[in-house]
């Protein structure tokens, strides 16, 4: 075989990077410019931007001129404008300008941060980070790495919401034997409405949806934790065995917030792991007002919340804590011959890969690094506090419009409404809203009513877009 020669490479030069980075980054800045002036939902049917593109891939490359344009003419018309001031869909997924920074020093340290050895800074940044926001929230000590637990920076809360079960699962077989895993009786519980990750969860674990329990709700949508301590007793009388549960701050249906007290208590006392999922409410604990909401964390045995929700970094960064690192780390540790090193058999270091599922892991740290060092917590309580303020004028001018009604309390930032036109009227109202491109809204059901959704968390919503939102939704309900 013939060596290509050095002479000809396919490679872009330093040189070429540094100038084609800046168009980049010219290009970004002019999206964020103009970002509200574009449909916030996509307006393009299925199949149309593959059609866009050729059959083939080019067999030479192309111009980067060409390849930008093609942003403008092929992507752009297919995005859904997340980062849009008028999304009021799901919950965010906001990100910011530092955060992007911070993404892009990570693609270009291009780090595999697997063990502490494959980089040092990766997973010793991590750390340290992840007890800043301990710290930042308010958690437990028992969450710190400086004490028996310690954080991870997972994707998504999907993938915490499966590390603990795991680890509760090899808890309560006694760590018999990886291998065993479960044996069928193994019982896992959550409420109707929590994410549906638990369930997926429990079918990745080998629990299986049918171990699921989903657990009644209150008046506010949240669990009931009598109806929990009946049905553990049950499925106890039953010859199952009860040992995880799932409880909720901030559902994603209508922002419920789960008892974990009396939750966390039973789970003390029936010797379960409380796992606790905070994806986007755990935000709002960076202001001390809101801190009611992580009552009863003391009893937990996990917890979890998304940046990339509602702090201003972007996807992907979920942080993850347990109180007992060792539970998890032995629940998913396996050590090959070629993983083995020094640093890993002195154990004194953490190495990540065995505190969740994936051995792989980027340098996520560095992103949410950036975003805490230039805001500051009181940057970050900011505009926390002016979301939550933007959702209570809304849900004030929702009860002002005896057209619409409340469908849930509004504790936070997400506000669940209705027109009392019944189900086909709201359906019709949301589409119609979502097909104009000026808003995008989604939608749930609450009590089998058809329920509109409205979170307020994107970085650079103001007053005007809510305001704006608001006047849109009683112009269409004027035409039903």
């Amino acid at each position: 075989m013939t060596i290509p020669s050095p002479d000809t490479s396919y490679h872009m030069t330093p040189a070429e990077f540094r100038r084609l980075g800046r168009e980049v980054v010219d290009w970004i800045a002019d999206y964020y410019e103009r970002v509200e002036s574009l449909p916030v939902l996509a307006q393009v049917e299925p199949g149309e931007i593959r059609g866009m593109l050729p059959a083939q891939p080019p067999q030479t490359g192309e111009a980067w001129a060409d390849i930008l344009a093609d942003l403008d003419r092929v992507v752009l018309p297919g995005v859904t404008h997340w980062q849009s001031p008028n999304f009021f869909a799901f919950f965010p997924a906001n990100a910011s300008f530092p955060a992007i920074l911070g993404e892009l020093v990570s693609a270009g340290l291009g780090v595999q941060g697997m063990l502490w050895i494959t980089s040092p800074a990766c997973t010793e940044l991590e750390t340290h980070v992840l007890d800043w926001m301990a710290d930042m929230l308010d958690l437990p000590a028992k969450f710190r790495s400086t004490a028996s637990g310690g954080g991870v920076i997972q994707d998504t809360a999907s993938s915490a919401v499966l590390a603990a079960m795991l680890a509760a699962r090899e808890r309560a077989t006694a760590y018999a034997s990886n291998a065993r895993g479960a044996d069928g009786s193994l019982v896992a519980y959550t409420s109707t409405q929590a994410h549906s990750s638990v369930e997926k969860a429990a079918k990745i674990a080998g629990i299986g949806s049918d171990n699921v329990r989903l657990i009644a709700v209150d008046e506010a949508f949240a669990m009931r934790p009598d109806v929990l301590a009946r049905q553990i007793a049950a499925d106890r009388a039953a010859g199952l065995t009860p040992f995880f549960v799932s409880a909720t701050i901030g559902t994603t249906s209508s922002n419920a917030l789960d008892p974990v007290p009396a939750i966390g208590r039973l789970c003390r006392e029936q010797g379960l792991w409380l796992h606790v999922d905070a994806a986007m409410s755990g935000t709002a604990a960076l202001c001390p007002e809101f801190r009611y909401t992580h009552a009863g964390l003391e009893d937990a045995d996990s917890y979890a919340f998304n940046p990339h929700k509602w702090m201003f970094t972007n996807f992907d960064c979920d942080c993850f804590y347990v109180a007992d690192r060792a539970a998890l780390i032995q629940a998913l540790s396996i050590l090959p011959e070629y993983l083995r090193n020094q640093a890993t058999q002195s154990g004194a270091v953490f190495d990540y890969r065995d505190w969740h599922v994936q051995l792989g892991r980027r340098f996520r740290a560095l992103k949410l690094w950036f975003v805490i060092r230039h805001y500051g917590v009181e940057g970050l309580r900011f505009h926390v506090r002016r979301h939550v303020a933007l959702a209570q004028a809304f849900k004030g001018w929702v009860e002002a419009d005896d057209r619409f009604e409340l469908a849930a309390p509004a504790p936070l930032n997400l506000v669940c409404f209705r027109y009392r036109g019944g189900n086909a009227a709201n359906e019709t109202l949301l589409q119609r809203l979502n097909q104009s491109g000026d808003l995008y809204l989604t939608h749930t059901k609450l009590d089998g009513k058809y329920t509109l959704r409205l979170c307020i968390g994107q970085t650079h919503t103001e007053e005007r877009h809510v305001a704006g939102a608001w006047r849109r939704i009683q112009e269409e309900a004027d035409g039903l």
